[in-house]
Formats: structure tokens, sequence, C-alpha cells
């Protein structure tokens, strides 16, 4: 009996979800085949880069190569910052703040704004001791490499609604 009506609520659960137009987010569909992006080697570019070869996009990196691309990535800046925010009564570091700063903006090859200039920004504070700096580093390394990945992300869905033409 009490099998029968767990089984009827999983299934009006489920009907529920799916009647309401829930369902897990799917891969995007780029309309863009082809970006042309710059040469940099940041870690921020290389993620991007693999991101977008993921995706089915080709990636060209040569501006001197004469193949058709359907847009030109710029990167305006790419830049990581580490600001003191707090100290110790005795003048010592207690916290800093992590920033990931990426202003961007998408062209045609006609030189036709796809994304305007666009500033995507993310922060991070941790905090820091002496006693534990190896620690701190590496925690600082992770900070980075999230706020990276998250900014990835977000260009990645900005250049999915893209729709030249």
């Amino acid at each position: 009996m009490g099998s029968a009506r767990r089984n009827l609520l999983v299934l009006a659960a489920a009907a529920a979800v799916g009647g309401c137009g829930f369902r897990l987010r799917q891969a995007p569909d780029f309309a863009l085949r082809s970006l042309r992006l710059p040469v940099s080697n940041t870690p921020l570019m290389q993620e991007l880069r693999l991101n977008l070869a993921g995706a089915g996009i080709r990636v060209v990196t040569d501006p001197t190569d004469s193949a058709t691309v359907d847009g030109v990535l710029e990167i305006l800046v790419d830049q990581r910052e580490k600001v003191v925010v707090g100290l110790s009564t005795a003048g010592q570091v207690r916290e800093f703040q992590l920033r990931v700063r990426l202003k961007f903006r998408l062209r045609s090859t006609q030189g036709r704004d796809l994304i305007d200039e666009t500033e995507l920004l993310q922060q991070r504070d941790i905090s820091f001791s002496e006693t534990a700096a190896l620690a701190k580093e590496a925690e600082e390394i992770l900070l980075y490499r999230s706020m990276q990945t998250d900014l990835v992300q977000q260009v990645m869905r900005r250049l999915a609604a893209v729709r030249p033409g």
C-alpha cells in the first residue's frame, strides 16, 4: 500500500514539473561557426578557446589568415587584480579582494557590432594569514580559476545569443 502511494506521488511530482515547462539546461546552439580571437595566452583566453572548440566553433587566431570567419572577438581588457581590503591593528594584511576583469566586443567581419563593448567583473574576498601562506596561495589560485570559468561561461552565453545577419 505504501509503495503504491509513493509511486503515485513521484508520478504526480514528475507530471507537475514537466507540465510547467521545466527542463534541464541544454548546450547552446551557436549561429556563429567560426571566430577570430586575439593571439593571447592568458589562462582565461586558453579556457575560452577550449570552450569554443568544444562547442564546435572554429577558432582562428592568425590575423593574416584569409579564412572567412563569422565574427571577430576583440578582448579589450583581461586582467587579474589583488587588492588589500583589510589590515590588522599592527598593519598586517588580513584580507584581500581578488578580481578578474574582462572587457570585450564582438564584431562582424564588416565591422558591425554584434555585441557592444561589454565589461564583466568577478570578485572574491579571501582572508590571509602568514602562518598559512602556502594554503592561502593555493586557495587564491582556485578562486581565480573559479572566477575565470564563470566569466568564460558568461561570454559563451552571450555568444550563443548572437544571430548575425
